[in-house]
């Protein structure tokens, strides 16, 4: 929908394997960041909507993460709404808080995303990503996937939430059938891989910093065929928050460093016919529509790498290129900072980190950072328009949940 909300400020902590933090430290670490990016104290918020996906699981804190966390560093009272959305739990959280103020129920909101993924048990946490698809069905939905990846000649063994998580066989069978139908290979997506790590070099906040050649990508770890170790997101520890605010305080604030957003959309996905459109192109075509802006005009995006063929066919559900040239757009060096559409000059989730309940505003972090003209060596020039796309979970054939939105300077 199209939105009038502005962002007065932004906070994440670095991602990664936070052992000896808590889940409370890390929410209250991005959300101080953000009051004090926005200059605005924990006195003056109305509302606060919280993200957070697989800490029930892992951590044990259920019903009442948002209230737990918030009330540790004193803000109470207010209404808390806690929020459960998959990989796009963030971002859901985001666009609620939005449509809130541009509605004129709020002036000043709270957006936060944490997570806490690592834990001792690592099933714990492969057991996240199994109950973010219709459990009910588990057994027949695997089957699905695995018929998919068979049909094409191979191999899988069903590991599947005991050795992996059971989406890295859902973005192969994806990958598989994009490399059928388009002509892609592995070595295109780790071209991926490989201009998402150079970002994420640049990036303090990324969970890794080394950079990578398509060879080496391509000579990791085998996960799921054609999904080597560096072609798939790590889980990771964090928390990310933004401040947002109505166009009345954002004009008694000053406006000079204030992100307007112009629209935020969520979606379900749905079991759609292979001749339908999917959640992504949906929302995507939906969130051009109300912002006014076509993928021509944007300067920047932050899309969902999960997996590297993820970001690949992401260039083509949001009208970054046409149906199968999106391996032609990386390999040309289009979407790498200094290209004509740079993706995911944060390293994306392939290098910024996954930690799922948090990613989605990680990615608002990262677009206010690039239009305020403040993200150092990885600064996107003249940066005007960003867009942010998160999904999560799978229903049917498609993501369960989806949240794209657009962002202007």
């Amino acid at each position: 929908m199209q939105q009038n909300a502005y962002i007065a400020g932004v906070g994440m902590t670095q991602f990664g394997k936070h052992m000896d933090r808590t889940l409370k430290s890390l929410a209250v670490e991005a959300v101080e960041a953000a009051l004090s990016d926005a200059a605005i104290s924990k006195e003056q918020l109305q509302a606060a909507y919280v993200g957070t996906a697989g800490t029930a699981v892992t951590v044990g804190q259920v019903m009442v993460p948002g209230q737990a966390a918030l009330r540790s560093m004193g803000i109470g009272h207010i209404p808390v709404i806690n929020v459960e959305n998959a990989c796009a739990s963030a971002a859901t959280a985001f666009q609620q808080a939005c449509t809130m103020v541009t509605h004129g129920v709020y002036d000043i909101v709270l957006a936060v995303g944490m997570e806490k993924l690592y834990c001792e048990e690592k099933e714990k946490t492969f057991s996240v990503f199994t109950g973010a698809v219709d459990f009910e069905s588990f057994d027949e939905v695997t089957e699905k996937i695995y018929d998919r990846i068979r049909d094409a000649g191979i191999k899988i063994d069903s590991g599947a939430g005991a050795t992996r998580s059971l989406f890295m066989d859902i973005y192969a069978a994806w990958a598989i059938e994009h490399m059928r139908e388009f002509g892609t290979t592995q070595r295109d997506f780790a071209a991926v891989s490989a201009k998402n790590s150079f970002h994420g070099s640049l990036n303090p906040n990324a969970q890794y910093r080394n950079v990578m050649t398509e060879d080496e990508v391509l000579a990791a770890r085998e996960i799921s065929y054609p999904l080597t170790l560096a072609m798939c997101s790590p889980i990771g520890d964090g928390a990310a928050a933004a401040v947002l605010v109505s166009e009345k305080m954002a004009k008694q604030l000053g406006l000079q460093r204030m992100v307007k957003v112009r629209a935020s959309v969520l979606r379900s996905g749905w079991d759609m016919e292979k001749s339908e459109a999917g959640v992504a192109e949906v929302v995507a075509n939906e969130t051009y529509e109300a912002s006014g802006i076509s993928p021509q005009e944007l300067d920047v995006v932050e899309l969902h790498d999960a997996s590297s063929p993820a970001e690949l066919m992401y260039y083509e559900y949001l009208g970054l290129c046409e149906k199968g040239e999106a391996s032609k757009l990386v390999n040309d060096g289009e979407t790498k900072i200094g290209g004509s559409i740079p993706v995911n000059p944060s390293g994306g989730l392939l290098r910024k980190g996954h930690p799922v309940g948090a990613t989605g505003l990680a990615q608002v972090h990262e677009l206010v950072t690039q239009l305020r003209g403040e993200a150092g060596a990885r600064q996107v020039e003249n940066a005007r328009i960003g867009l942010a796309e998160n999904g999560g979970g799978y229903l049917g054939s498609d993501a369960a949940a989806m949240v794209i939105s657009v962002l202007e300077k």
